[in-house]
């Protein structure tokens, strides 16, 4: 048997970004011959690709990279596909010394559009730009979509579910790194309303609050609060059991892109065009294009820079949800 190639994949953060990693390590394992893969990310997020069967070897970082890093060059890695792109990679890339092949994060086409509402951005999704770093081993896009695997110790269990919404619920996640990736509670209230079908919010524990404004406003018949009362992957396993999903522009969106499921998704301060919209799956998106401030970020604040927070404030739900729409 021929010497497997062995490939260091980088990507450090964030949880969304880690996810739409997966189909790189997929077709780069399916595709090429003989492929080793490792993974280095942040130790938080090593649940994220703990049952990815296509990785070979996790490596997680905890508070040294000094540490770590004479273990990862003894394993003289063949190739670096550097999926992060910032100093830390560059620095591992220059300690290692092996081909490398770079991400390119498009700072200057987003800071333009952010600041001088001057758009140059490829009409392409990140997913596809990850890929292009695989050319040189003519790797390609299997066009299979995003990959999660829930490890069996996190599965739901149809009992671990209130019985009210154990049939059959729309998942809707409420939570969001940024205040301004988020409606507010009284819009997150009025949303809810709208379905107007039994709703599990999904989030962190940070998100429970609020879920419980929501749980209060409309009742335990239609709404169950469940941030904070599962960790990600059993989150991600609730979702795999939706019937199709509400995201803002968050990790648990890409969770459903993974499962396939309809999500339509909700833009505050940012954009779909920064190119991490959900993947290979149907979807809608739900946006306010009324507003000469927007994009503000291609991350997100704590408060809005104008003050208004039009971007959420003004949000029409003028859109039809077409599997309620359908049923008899």
């Amino acid at each position: 048997m021929s010497k497997p190639v062995k490939f260091l994949i980088l990507r450090f953060s964030s949880i969304g970004d880690i996810i739409l990693t997966t189909p790189v390590i997929r077709c780069l394992k399916q595709q090429y011959a003989n492929a080793e893969i490792h993974y280095f990310t942040k130790k938080k997020f090593g649940f994220l690709l703990e049952d990815n069967h296509y990785v070979d070897k996790l490596w997680l970082l905890d508070a040294s990279l000094t540490e770590l890093l004479p273990s990862i060059y003894k394993e003289n890695f063949d190739y670096i596909i550097d999926l992060h792109t910032n100093l830390r990679t560059m620095n591992i890339k220059w300690k290692l010394g092996k081909p490398s092949f770079s991400f390119d994060k498009l700072n200057i086409q987003k800071f333009l559009l952010t600041n001088f509402r001057i758009n140059r951005l490829p009409d392409i999704h990140i997913v596809d730009r990850y890929l292009a770093t695989l050319q040189t081993f003519g790797v390609k896009n299997d066009n299979a979509g995003l990959d999660y695997f829930v490890p069996l110790k996190d599965k739901i269990q149809p009992e671990q579910i209130a019985e009210t919404h154990r049939n059959r619920f729309v998942a809707y996640a409420i939570g969001g790194q940024h205040f301004t990736k988020k409606l507010p509670v009284h819009r997150m209230i009025e949303l809810c309303r709208k379905i107007n079908y039994p709703v599990i919010l999904l989030g962190g524990k940070e998100d429970f609050e609020e879920g419980e404004a929501i749980r209060t406003a409309l009742g335990d018949q239609l709404i169950l609060n469940a941030c904070g009362k599962f960790n990600f992957n059993q989150s991600a396993s609730i979702i795999s059991h939706s019937w199709f999903v509400f995201s803002h522009d968050t990790g648990l969106m890409h969770v459903a892109s993974a499962f396939k499921k309809k999500v339509y998704s909700i833009w505050g301060n940012t954009i779909p065009a920064f190119g991490m919209y959900p993947y290979k799956t149907e979807f809608k998106v739900i946006e306010n294009n009324n507003l000469s401030c927007r994009p503000c970020s291609k991350i997100g604040y704590k408060e809005c820079p104008k003050k208004h927070f039009k971007c959420m404030n003004e949000l029409f739900f003028d859109f039809v949800i077409e599997e309620l729409d359908a049923q008899p």
